[in-house]
C-alpha cells in the first residue's frame, strides 16, 4: 500500500496495489455522504476489486501524521 498527497490540489491517493495500469481502474464509486467534509473516490477493477482510493479535501479527513507520510505530488 502506498499514499501520495498532492497539498495544491489537497488530495491524496492510496494505492491498495503495487502498480495500477492505464484502463485498469473502470469502475469510479464516488462515496457521498452530508458527514464528511470532503470527498471519496473508488476505484475499482473489471472484476469489482478494489485498486485505490482516491481522498478529497485530504487535509480535512485524514490526520496530519497520516499526510506526513504520504509521498508528495500526484
Amino acid at each position: 500500500m502506498r499514499m501520495s498527497h498532492d497539498p495544491e490540489a489537497d488530495a491524496s491517493y492510496v494505492r491498495l496495489v503495487d502498480q495500477i495500469h492505464p484502463g485498469e481502474a473502470v469502475t469510479q464509486i464516488v462515496v457521498e455522504d452530508d458527514r464528511l467534509p470532503g470527498g471519496v473516490v473508488l476505484d475499482l477493477d473489471a472484476d469489482g476489486r478494489l485498486l485505490g482510493i482516491e481522498v478529497l479535501g485530504a487535509s480535512r479527513l485524514l490526520r496530519p501524521e497520516v499526510l506526513r507520510r504520504a509521498r508528495r505530488g500526484g
